[in-house]
């Protein structure tokens, strides 16, 4: 079989049966097209380790990070474990297939302090009533107060919400569903929005249709992760003085409960992490605050 047909079989089994999210499914095809323009729509069975090391190094020579060159090499590993399970190899090409080492980059975390002022601000706009301005605001709410990814929350749906409880329920990767709680200042935000932003918004949607969406564009349809995006980069980019997506609120949710206390076992459920090894580095951003404030403040640092 050749590569392009593997890896098309390849991307359903990932899918269908493995259960991976979408976009993870799709930047591993991604990974393996990139594969197939280096060596050819040649049979699986002729792609052998040097090739395997060449289409890495050609990789590093045009400037691709070490991330990505890491990715690919999980792709490419777990594309031949399924080949060689399914008997359409006999040996695997990639088990002496190195990964170069990825840096550790410590997320951008936002102060306590300085968000909470800009969070009192979108509170102090929302006042007039403005749906987008509602909406807005319950976005960076939820976001900082929940730590969610920014797919999780657009996905929400109304029945996904527990106003009395103060609980969302949402998919994370993998298909797997948590329920984490949020705290006041989201809730006050979210009914605000639910109560006098929502049904403005609704209304602007063309068809008349319903929609179960939590959040709404400015059209009435589900907002969207890239809408999310330029929302919370509108909002913190001024303040940052630089581009700032929902994943900096996502860090500092987390970064902010390991300070105030939470031991890391809740944070990683709360964040959804399948591996603790991942919420670990929200400790290493704790502990350079933590010598940060302690070589400013103690007399003998």
């Amino acid at each position: 079989m050749r590569i392009d047909e593997a890896a098309d079989r390849y991307a359903v089994h990932l899918a269908d049966v493995r259960r991976l999210a979408p976009a993870t499914v799709r930047a591993y095809r991604s990974d393996l097209a990139d594969l197939e323009s280096s060596v050819g729509r040649v049979p699986v069975a002729e792609i052998d380790l040097e090739r395997l090391r060449e289409w890495l190094w050609m990789a590093t020579k045009r400037g691709d990070a070490k991330s990505t060159i890491a990715r690919r090499t999980a792709a490419a590993r777990g594309f031949f474990a399924w080949a060689v399970e399914n008997g359409g190899i006999a040996t695997d090409p990639s088990l002496r297939l190195v990964a170069p080492k990825r840096g550790r980059s410590l997320p951008a975390v936002a102060p306590a302090d300085a968000l909470a002022g800009l969070l009192d601000e979108l509170e102090t706009r929302a006042r007039d009533g403005d749906p987008v301005a509602l909406r807005d605001h319950a976005v960076l709410e939820l976001l900082y107060g929940t730590g969610v990814r920014v797919s999780e929350l657009c996905g929400l749906d109304l029945d996904d919400v527990d106003r009395e409880r103060r609980t969302v329920r949402v998919l994370g990767k993998g298909s797997k569903e948590r329920v984490v709680p949020f705290g006041g200042a989201a809730a006050r935000a979210l009914d605000a929005y639910l109560v006098r932003g929502r049904p403005a918004l609704l209304a602007r949607r063309d068809d008349g249709a319903g929609e179960h969406a939590v959040l709404l564009g400015a059209r009435g349809r589900r907002l969207g992760p890239r809408a999310a995006y330029d929302i919370v980069a509108r909002t913190l980019g001024p303040v940052a003085r630089a581009t700032v997506g929902p994943h900096a609120l996502r860090h500092s949710a987390a970064t902010h409960l390991l300070d105030g206390g939470a031991d890391l076992r809740t944070v990683q459920e709360l964040l959804g992490h399948a591996s603790l090894g991942t919420t670990q580095i929200y400790t290493h951003v704790s502990s350079e605050r933590l010598t940060a404030t302690y070589r400013l403040a103690h007399p003998r640092a």
